[in-house]
């Protein structure tokens, strides 16, 4: 595979990059301290297209591709995991299944303002028990929700959420719908006080005879699992591309930290050991890197990438903690203070490890495509 970036690409992760050094690299340490929501940061971010990368341009996006996409994400995650994660969550999982499962009348009400970034979306998958307890019972002309997701993503901010509940109470099949913020019976609890990607808001959605008009229903009638389980193959990759963001931005300030850091008179960089650690460790990134596009560039190709998506995931997010932990050594006493971002970076990589499935879950996935089971 050629993972070599056309003009176009180049062009494009420019602006990135600059956007992310404008708005987002100057308060990644603030949002983090604060626990708040970088709204000016996501308003520059749509406005110049970050926000609907993969979509076509009739649906406000700019019809580039999922490679380019993970690129971004990694771009945004090199300086504020927080950005990275908002953004990734609104594309991967509330963005993608309207894109790919809704109807046009949906793709227009709904797609069009997520995708141009005049509307955030989340996505309401994990409750507290396995399973989905959530309810959705067919009255008339609409459904009736009841029932509780918890961290949720964007959950405070958003303004268009994918839910996921049981429609069949004998096979126990469930379905998605498109539920807007506002809708009564429908509430956000109390923001998550977490340790990492403190910046976006972590919280319940609660759905208490929440009525939902039944074009809102996304895809077939009980194929919400099909729904659930595809998009959280992408979201896996804008995960795996969060991490290596992380990764490579906590190695990038410990490389900057060891040039300038004198001891007996010269930079502790010329030490041997110190370059052989971050020899070892940008190799690891830049596996981690490839792992990530080929999956991005499996998805767009429409192959069968669920499998990689777990892979890059799991190698990925396992790198991103190990990369902060020993840029964290690297700094040394300095590392353990949140006057250098490396304490942030390690903190942000542990999520990485649990969100949209877990390590274990991601090895259960791995070993089943090699058909072990």
């Amino acid at each position: 595979m050629n993972f070599r970036f056309s003009n176009e690409q180049e062009l494009f992760l420019s602006k990135v990059r600059e956007l992310t050094a404008k708005e987002v690299a100057p308060i990644a340490a603030q949002i983090d301290k604060d626990a708040s929501f970088p709204f000016n940061s996501i308003k520059a971010l749509g406005a110049n297209g970050v926000m609907g990368i993969p979509f076509d341009k009739k649906y406000g996006g700019l019809g580039m591709d999922n490679l380019t996409y993970v690129a971004a994400v990694e771009e945004l995650s090199k300086a504020c995991a927080s950005t990275g994660v908002i953004m990734s969550a609104h594309t991967s999982l509330c963005s993608w299944p309207i894109y790919t499962y809704g109807n046009e009348e949906q793709k227009t009400k709904y797609l069009i303002p997520l995708a141009s970034g005049k509307k955030l979306g989340a996505f309401g998958w994990t409750e507290s028990e396995a399973g989905t307890r959530t309810t959705a019972v067919k009255e008339n002309n609409h459904y009736t929700l009841n029932g509780k997701k918890v961290l949720i993503t964007n959950s405070h901010e958003a303004d268009i959420f994918v839910v996921f509940a049981k429609t069949n109470f004998e096979d126990n099949s469930i379905s998605a719908f498109i539920v807007e913020r506002g809708t009564k019976g429908f509430s956000v609890g109390e923001a998550e006080d977490k340790m990492g990607v403190r910046g976006s808001s972590t919280a319940e959605l609660i759905f208490d005879n929440c009525v939902i008009p039944e074009e809102n229903l996304l895809g077939n009638l009980g194929e919400g699992l099909k729904v659930a389980m595809t998009t959280l193959n992408g979201g896996r990759i804008g995960v795996a591309a969060q991490a290596v963001g992380i990764a490579q931005g906590a190695l990038d300030s410990a490389i900057e930290y060891v040039k300038n850091r004198m001891q007996l008179g010269k930079p502790i960089s010329h030490h041997q050991n110190i370059q052989f650690v971050i020899a070892d460790l940008q190799t690891k990134i830049e596996a981690a890197r490839f792992m990530t596009y080929r999956a991005a560039t499996m998805k767009d190709l429409g192959e069968d990438y669920g499998y990689m998506a777990s892979m890059a995931k799991l190698f990925c997010s396992e790198v991103a903690m190990e990369v902060t932990t020993k840029a964290v050594q690297l700094f040394g006493g300095n590392g353990y203070s949140k006057k250098f971002p490396v304490e942030r970076m390690m903190r942000d990589a542990k999520v990485t490890e649990i969100y949209e499935g877990t390590s274990e879950v991601q090895k259960v996935v791995i070993a089943a495509h090699m058909g072990i089971k």
